[in-house]
């Protein structure tokens, strides 16, 4: 009898200490940087999630080789929330290339493996292939997005561009915000050249914490003038800051919970709206405060009843979209949630809806 007391005691210790663990979670475990120009190093950052509920910790990254160098969240990512792992290829050597980082934290045993993939050529004409075009000028990206920002931070998004018309062009991106500056790398490009803009966020000057949005426009010409062909939208979140926050407040923080956080419209008429909730729930100890909510696309609309919640209180958030504004989607709608909670102070909902 005694011996399986003790088995089952065991087993109970056991399970609660496999149950109390961090857990890592990429939105992406493999990049392909397709065809880059030889001696311009390309980067790419990964987002890692803590899914868990104890602190995650990295604790070293190692690289395949010296050609790739990488940089990572280095204080403890506390469940609910992410940190990043930024890694660099320097593109010194022509060929295909392919390398493994190795991410060492307290979620394994052993290392998580992520790899970049892609090709250096010195043939500016293969490097030209880039997804995206205004006017005669090629890019690799049409958003500018700056996610999870802390007061202080400086970070930057690197855009490559690559001129295929017939003339030199000068990349500018014009009516920056204060809270913005771009460098393009090198000024001047020939034809058939090939770099970069790069745009800093100083969070010093950001108007609020949550979602601050704005566009900026790529000059195609010099004298160029500002529209719809020729606009990039920018997103920065700038997280609350819990800084200030005492131990007692810390061990006792408000929680969001929701419903879900993919929602599914289906049957959208095509020139009307259909709306679904989300359950809001606060399961922490404090009063949970709404502070924003933000939606990144026009079929998209919402409407919250209680901006704060006491403890165990719940409340919806009403989601409707417009059929009429679904065929303009160029991506998945995304609602975004800025809260107290200081282990998730950001919660994003993915919109997924489908017309008649």
């Amino acid at each position: 009898m005694k011996r399986i007391l003790y088995i089952l005691l065991v087993a109970l210790a056991w399970g609660m200490t496999a149950q109390a663990q961090p857990k890592a979670e990429f939105d992406k475990k493999t990049h392909q940087f397709g065809t880059i120009l030889w001696k311009n190093p390309a980067t790419v950052t990964f987002k890692i999630t803590n899914s868990g509920d104890k602190p995650l910790v990295i604790s070293n990254i190692t690289t395949s080789c010296g050609c790739t160098e990488a940089d990572w969240t280095k204080t403890p990512i506390a469940p609910g929330a992410s940190g990043t792992i930024t890694t660099t290829y320097d593109a010194k050597a022509l060929g295909r290339f392919q390398k493994s980082i190795g991410v060492y934290c307290n979620a394994e045993y052993r290392p998580i493996y992520l790899s970049i993939r892609g090709e250096v050529t010195a043939d500016p004409k293969k490097a030209l292939v880039l997804p995206y075009q205004i006017g005669d000028i090629k890019l690799d990206k049409d958003v500018i997005e700056f996610d999870d920002a802390n007061k202080g931070d400086k970070p930057f998004v690197e855009i490559l561009v690559a001129n295929t018309s017939d003339k030199n062009y000068q990349p500018v991106l014009m009516h920056l915000p204060p809270y913005l500056s771009a460098e393009a790398t090198p000024a001047v490009l020939p034809k058939e050249g090939y770099g970069k803009i790069k745009v800093t966020l100083d969070t010093e000057k950001l108007p609020k914490f949550g979602v601050t949005q704005a566009t900026v426009y790529l000059s195609r010409f010099l004298g160029d003038k500002v529209g719809e062909e020729n606009a990039i939208p920018v997103s920065a979140v700038l997280l609350p800051d819990f800084s200030q926050l005492s131990q007692t407040e810390l061990q006792n923080p408000p929680a969001i919970e929701l419903s879900t956080t993919d929602l599914n419209v289906v049957g959208v008429p095509a020139m009307g709206k259909k709306s679904q909730n989300i359950v809001i729930k606060n399961v922490g100890k404090r009063n949970l405060e709404i502070t924003d909510v933000q939606v990144f696309d026009p079929s998209v609309g919402v409407h919250l009843k209680k901006h704060v919640l006491k403890p165990g209180a719940k409340t919806n958030l009403k989601v409707t979209v417009y059929g009429s504004q679904l065929k303009n989607q160029k991506r998945t709608p995304r609602i975004m949630i800025i809260t107290n909670d200081p282990n998730r102070p950001k919660m994003i909902v993915n919109v997924k809806a489908t017309s008649k």
